[in-house]
């Protein structure tokens, strides 16, 4: 089964907050690295690579691998995959033989580069004249934190609005929303019901936790902040939230909480053949690019379309911006053989070939501008429009924090208080928030 790069739940981020917690009292800071004054001419040795994938997708990496040992022949990669991100901290914390680790998640990144579980790749990017901007501004922010470049990107996930073309062309629809406003219109009259007035389709899900709904992923239609610059939480000065929370409980509100939850819970699994969208139960829905490979391997005859997230109705000018977020990988504190994990590093993040190879088996966007604009990648109309919002530069992420997915997590649980009406000061539960974000986060950093 497909791994998603950014899947978070409570129970998730509640390991990360936990695991950087435990790190930051564990490691200190890189300081001074010391490396060779030029890259060596002939690699030689063996290095430890750790990755999440697995199954089909640890068969595409691992025929990149091949590709780097065959042009190395003097190198032996020991890959060791199904590593998810607790097993990844675990062995770094512990002093494991971790040499190169690959994350699912861009949360850690703050935490790894301010404990210094991941080394600093400054040096090594200064020395062999890495070109950093082949990386967007969006995909360069989300690999370091405070000054530290400690990881590089790999893939990226990109989020959109995907829509089933003949559900829209039957209610009379040619073109897919682009506000907010006509996201509700279209889904309202997209959505029937059974004789009992329970959902039958739905023509768009507002629930937030449904699927990919995550607060994440809608801030980029308002251009909403999630952090000041000193990095104390700003969601609760920031009026983007707002607008965004109240039109979405509205929605909410509109269909029925209870019956959203009623219909909701009927509904197959996300990453299975019974997907409500593959399924045709819901109409329009927020996605990331990887679903475009679900498709085509669970229901190649759904006739559907993919398009930018609408924005906020004054925010139009943000229409072509989505979220984006990606694999990351660093060379461990405790590497036995950094320049070799480097060199392969370096390769799978820089080389074009390698970088179409893995988009092409993962179906993931690639982070390089050579690679984007490469032949041999491969792209359909609808994956089409997913390279279109990572090039956008009104496209955002969630920035990078000692505390993990904490702040996000904490923000996000308050919103589905708020989406069931348990909230009855909006102002004062967002006040409230900011106060237990930057509690964790003086937590995490404090001495």
């Amino acid at each position: 089964m497909k791994t998603p790069i950014r899947r978070r739940t409570l129970a998730g981020a509640a390991a990360l907050t936990t695991a950087a917690l435990l790190l930051a009292g564990c490691t200190g800071t890189t300081g001074d690295q010391t490396i060779a004054e030029t890259a060596p001419t002939e690699l030689e040795g063996t290095v430890s690579f750790w990755h999440f994938f697995s199954d089909r997708e640890a068969d595409v990496i691992q025929s990149v691998i091949d590709d780097f040992e065959a042009a190395n022949p003097k190198v032996t990669v020991d890959v060791h995959s199904g590593q998810d991100d607790e097993k990844l901290r675990k062995a770094i914390a512990s002093g494991s033989d971790v040499d190169l680790g690959l994350s699912y998640s861009t949360d850690i990144v703050g935490n790894f580069c301010d404990s210094g579980a991941f080394r600093d790749l400054g040096p090594y990017i200064e020395r062999d004249d890495v070109d950093l901007t082949q990386f967007s501004d969006t995909v360069r922010s989300y690999t370091e934190y405070n000054g530290v470049r400690c990881s590089m990107p790999v893939l990226a996930d990109v989020y959109g609005l995907y829509y089933n073309t003949d559900l829209l062309s039957a209610a009379g629809y040619t073109e897919p929303p682009k506000t907010l406003s006509e996201l509700e219109e279209m889904a309202l009259k997209l959505t029937t019901y059974n004789a009992d007035g329970s959902i039958k389709t739905l023509g768009f899900n507002p629930q937030m936790g449904f699927y990919e709904n995550a607060a994440s992923h809608y801030g980029p239609l308002a251009g909403a902040t999630w952090l000041n610059d000193d990095g104390t939480s700003a969601v609760g000065s920031d009026p983007a939230w707002v607008e965004l929370m109240t039109w979405q409980k509205s929605f909410v509100d509109e269909i029925g909480y209870d019956k959203l939850n009623a219909f909701t819970s009927g509904l197959g699994q996300e990453f299975s053949a019974d997907n409500a969208f593959q399924t045709g139960q819901v109409a329009m829905n927020l996605d990331g690019e990887y679903r475009t490979a679900f498709i085509d391997d669970q229901t190649p005859d759904l006739h559907y379309a993919t398009a930018p997230m609408p924005t906020a109705d004054d925010h139009t000018d943000l229409y072509g911006a989505g979220y984006i977020t990606g694999n990351i990988a660093g060379i461990s504190k405790g590497s036995k053989n950094p320049e070799l994990a480097w060199a392969l590093l370096k390769y799978l993040t820089t080389n074009t070939d390698a970088i179409v190879k893995l988009s092409n088996g993962l179906k993931n966007v690639p982070t390089t501008a050579d690679a984007l604009a490469s032949p041999d990648l491969e792209v359909t109309d609808q994956f089409a429009t997913f390279l279109k919002i990572v090039a956008d530069p009104n496209s955002g992420t969630t920035p990078p924090s000692p505390n993990g997915a904490g702040y996000q997590q904490s923000f996000e649980d308050f919103w589905h208080q708020y989406q069931s009406g348990d909230v009855p000061d909006l102002a004062a539960g967002l006040k409230d928030i900011d106060q237990q974000i930057d509690d964790a986060t003086a937590l995490t950093t404090g001495p």
